[in-house]
């Protein structure tokens, strides 16, 4: 007797074994709880076997034999993935499932325009965006929960490969109101007796303050955020400055109070804005396509 169960509950199925709850796989790959609550039990049922161990406020563990399940199930989605990619090379057409991870602190900005301008060149490819800090988007390339992600060059692992596509070299934030925010250029010197704004994100963190540190400099900070827009409004309010590289289209806050944009002066690395992705992901035309719409999207050298 043929099994019924379709390759979208496996994908659920390995969704939740790596999130280690339906709430939190649901969020990550953009489907409701119940869709998913519902796969994994009609794969349960399909099998005659548990797959999850559920514990009440602790999420859900995968059994031994849950375990076993979700590798087959892995390389039973990547097989699939492979089929798709080969006859997308024999027919010449980009098409099928494209999952795309955007850093959080530049999606907003970056990722619906360059998402637009892919789907309408090529309707036949099933998009799926996926905002993450920088450690979520090395998890999701690693266990093909994501096939490529735009991100920044921050301790990229040798296992991953990195197409630089524009550097952005730091900018001070400051409210109109800062002593500092009239120059056309302000030091790490002038910066540090102030209060800082820290945009406390996964690797970026550690990015920042290494400017401090090689200046043998010490901030100030007064208020940390792992969001960009909470950061630009705590800075237009004057709680302090903040340092960034990727400039939104408006010097305007969330909240709509203005915000003081200066270069910073000195030796500073830039940031590579570009796409991270795993070895061999090219052989894939769809994940090439989009390769070389992001490269024709986004102009290289670009402050």
């Amino acid at each position: 007797m043929p099994l019924r169960f379709t390759l979208r509950q496996l994908e659920y199925l390995v969704a939740v074994g790596d999130a280690g709850s339906i709430a939190l796989a649901a969020e990550r790959i953009n489907v409701s709880s119940p869709s998913i609550s519902t796969a994994i039990a009609q794969l349960e049922a399909e099998f005659g076997l548990p797959l999850f161990v559920r514990r009440h406020a602790h999420g859900l563990a995968l059994t031994t034999g849950g375990r076993r399940f979700v590798e087959q199930a892995r390389a039973v989605l990547q097989a699939a993935g492979r089929l798709n990619d080969l006859a997308n090379d024999i027919t010449g057409q980009v098409r099928g499932p494209l999952n795309v991870g955007c850093l959080t602190t530049f999606a907003q900005i970056l990722l619906p325009r360059l998402r637009r301008g892919f789907v309408t060149a090529h309707p036949d490819v099933t998009f799926r965006q996926y905002e993450r800090d920088q450690a979520g988007i090395f998890d999701g390339l690693r266990d093909a929960t994501l096939d490529v992600a735009l991100t920044y060059d921050l301790d990229i692992p040798p296992d991953l490969r990195f197409i630089a596509l524009q550097a952005l070299p730091p900018y001070a934030v400051l409210a109109p109101s800062h002593p500092l925010a009239g120059r056309e250029s302000v030091a790490l010197a002038d910066l540090a007796p102030h209060p800082m704004v820290l945009l406390d994100l996964p690797f970026s963190t550690e990015y920042f303050l290494s400017f401090f540190t090689s200046a043998r400099l010490r901030p100030v900070i007064a208020e940390r955020t792992r969001d960009m827009a909470v950061m630009r409004g705590l800075v237009a309010n004057g709680f302090g400055y903040s340092i960034a590289n990727i400039r939104p289209v408006t010097d305007v806050a969330p909240d709509g109070s203005r915000l003081a944009i200066v270069p910073l002066t000195g030796a500073l690395r830039p940031m590579q804005l570009g796409l991270a992705l795993p070895e061999g992901a090219e052989a894939s035309q769809t994940i090439r396509a989009f390769v070389g719409h992001c490269r024709g999207s986004i102009a290289p050298g670009a402050a």
